[in-house]
């Protein structure tokens, strides 16, 4: 008999503290409208854009042959030789210079032309901060090399200097420096002369635009984690629909701002667009960016929707509820 009573007792003690779930709310699609988007103005991001590098290197482009293949054809080393070499060459072009200064594309095994004359000094400038090791040349009795230095600190550059001692001169030059090997060929004539020449560095402005990107993206995300109080977020705010790879993490707000955390593995082009829908029943205008793997909203709502695609579309909701659930430290 005690026994029977404790069981009653329990599930009616269970009956009791267990409460229906809220109803799914319920929202005219129709109504929805796509939120618009603005840029953070800073940091300042800047859009990679790949420059052409000749590899392999103008005059190495061989056509190819759409009918039956050939056997290739045999040259005696002296041909293959000079045919590499001449294929290897790159020769100053008008659209090259900057005021007196051939800026040739650096590209690693090419073969640089600089024309000088007897009398003048032919300057051959390396990258700002670039250290020199060696310089090679193969006549040292018709032309006199020297090297000298510009500047100070970061912004140093070292030069190498070049003389024939009569015009129809050719040889060699090979500087070595702590970053890069460069090779030129040397002709001397006796009228027009090249007075300097240096080179751009295509992969090294890449790597550089990059890393301003990375910086710019862990600034994002470090100005939405490290600007707020938890002590003052609202983290009552429930997900539910679809479960797309997008999901968000979580979504809270400061009282001023709803932030939309989404996961740290989602690409920028596979984000989705929201749209919210005001207390009035009504699509409303509402201005949000994204900050690294953040939506920022510029307001307070009560219902959203991110959604990708047409048939099917993916959606997923943003509810917000009554209750004020305890903070939860960034990351946990």
């Amino acid at each position: 008999m005690i026994r029977s009573l404790l069981i009653t007792s329990s599930l009616a003690a269970l009956a009791a503290c267990t409460t229906p779930p809220d109803p799914e709310p319920t929202f005219d699609d129709s109504v929805f409208v796509a939120a618009v988007p603005q840029e953070e103005p800073k940091p300042e991001r800047v859009e990679i854009v790949e420059t052409a590098i000749p590899l392999p290197l103008p005059g190495q482009m061989k056509p190819i042959d759409a009918k039956a293949e050939k056997p290739a054809k045999t040259l005696s080393p002296d041909k293959a030789i000079e045919e590499g070499r001449s294929g290897a060459l790159i020769e100053p072009s008008l659209d090259g210079f900057v005021n007196a200064v051939q800026v040739y594309p650096y590209t690693e095994g090419a073969l640089y032309r600089l024309y000088a004359s007897p009398g003048q000094v032919s300057d051959i400038a390396l990258q700002p901060g670039e250290s020199l090791v060696s310089v090679s040349a193969g006549d040292t009795v018709r032309w006199v090399v020297g090297d000298t230095a510009s500047g100070s600190g970061a912004t140093a550059r070292a030069h190498v200097l070049v003389k024939p001692v009569n015009a129809g001169l050719r040889t060699n030059l090979m500087i070595a420096t702590d970053r890069r090997t460069y090779h030129l060929e040397l002709e001397s004539t006796s009228g027009s002369y090249m007075a300097a020449l240096s080179w751009r560095y295509p992969q090294d402005e890449l790597a550089g635009i990059a890393a301003r990107n990375a910086a710019a993206r862990e600034a994002d995300a470090a100005s939405v984690d490290q600007g707020l109080n938890l002590d003052a977020l609202n983290f009552g705010y429930r997900i539910s629909g679809d479960k797309p790879v997008w999901t968000p993490v979580r979504v809270f707000d400061d009282g001023r701002q709803v932030f939309i955390q989404m996961p740290e593995d989602t690409q920028s082009s596979d984000l989705p667009p929201l749209f919210v829908l005001g207390t009035s029943g009504k699509a409303e205008l509402v201005n949000y960016r994204v900050r690294g793997s953040y939506y920022v909203v510029d307001r307070l709502f009560e219902a959203a929707e991110l959604r990708l695609g047409t048939s099917p579309q993916t959606k997923v909701r943003i509810t917000k509820g009554a209750a004020k659930p305890k903070p939860r430290l960034f990351g946990g």
